[in-house]
């Protein structure tokens, strides 16, 4: 597993009886939570740690399931599961005055929690939110056709977990260039960390379950017009959301202003890093 001991300190917490999360924290100042995508885990925001650590507390943390947090395969994989993670981890280590971004599924999280804890998060950073899914994984089967192919066998009955255990790093790699424009591949450090957490017991499960909970992700919009934090959307310009659907976001959020980022994807804390922090400072 990659040595994070250079950018911070890495630890578990258990937030509550059958749940415990990795987290990295580092910095100091206010607390910044980092909310990753579908399929990565903390290491996804290792170039922008150090910048933000500059300004901030920053606890990057893998989600349920994901990277080394702990693993359950009698769960569903929903938003509201996630979500309930990330309002625990806050509440645990008692966060207020929290700042609060993520891209992809963690940007919708980003948006629920600070819906459902409006007293304790002060600004929301919302990167490429992935909430417009209209049948299993179509945003990642959107990104090129390896991702369609590979995915849409994920989603066959029985079948679908034999695939998904074929899954391997050259495969991996193939279907997550599909949310890269301004990087020509996934970096091989990077690619090498979510592959080897795949290999985990379980790890199929997970993966495969929040692809079929595809209906919750797009539901959690319901949730948005309760958010009172200010909100920056952001969008890379080659996401995989549509304009109709980007605006209909910043609809349900009361008309907030889009930013859109120049040849960037989906992955747009890897494609594009210090941009995307520049829009996390320009909340601080």
């Amino acid at each position: 597993m990659q040595d994070l001991s250079k950018i911070g300190q890495v630890a578990d917490i258990q937030i509550d009886a059958n749940r415990t999360l990795r987290f990295l924290k580092t910095g100091t100042g206010a607390p910044l939570i980092l909310l990753h995508t579908i399929r990565t885990q903390l290491d996804y925001f290792q170039e922008a740690i150090p910048l933000l650590a500059q300004h901030y507390t920053v606890y990057a943390v893998d989600l349920p399931g994901h990277g080394y947090s702990s693993i359950d395969t009698k769960v569903n994989y929903d938003e509201p599961y996630f979500r309930s993670a990330v309002i625990a981890f806050i509440e645990k280590l008692d966060l207020r005055e929290v700042t609060i971004v993520g891209e992809s599924i963690g940007a919708v999280l980003a948006l629920t929690v600070a819906s459902a804890l409006p007293e304790r998060i002060k600004a929301v950073v919302s990167s490429n939110t992935y909430d417009y899914d209209t049948r299993y994984a179509d945003g990642v089967r959107r990104g090129n056709f390896v991702a369609n192919f590979i995915l849409s066998q994920f989603s066959i009955p029985v079948l679908g977990a034999v695939f998904a255990a074929m899954e391997n790093k050259p495969l991996l790699g193939l279907i997550l260039r599909g949310g890269l424009r301004m990087k020509r591949w996934m970096p091989n450090q990077l690619l090498t960390e979510f592959n080897r957490a795949g290999y985990r017991k379980g790890y199929r499960y997970v993966e495969r379950n929040v692809f079929a909970n595809w209906r919750s992700w797009s539901k959690a919009r319901s949730m948005y017009a309760n958010v009172k934090a200010p909100v920056n959307l952001i969008y890379g310009e080659h996401d995989w959301s549509t304009l109709d659907e980007r605006k209909r976001t910043a609809d349900e959020l009361g008309g907030v202003a889009i930013s859109t980022v120049a040849n960037t994807g989906h992955f747009a804390f890897v494609d594009n890093p210090h941009k995307l922090v520049e829009f996390v400072l320009a909340t601080h």
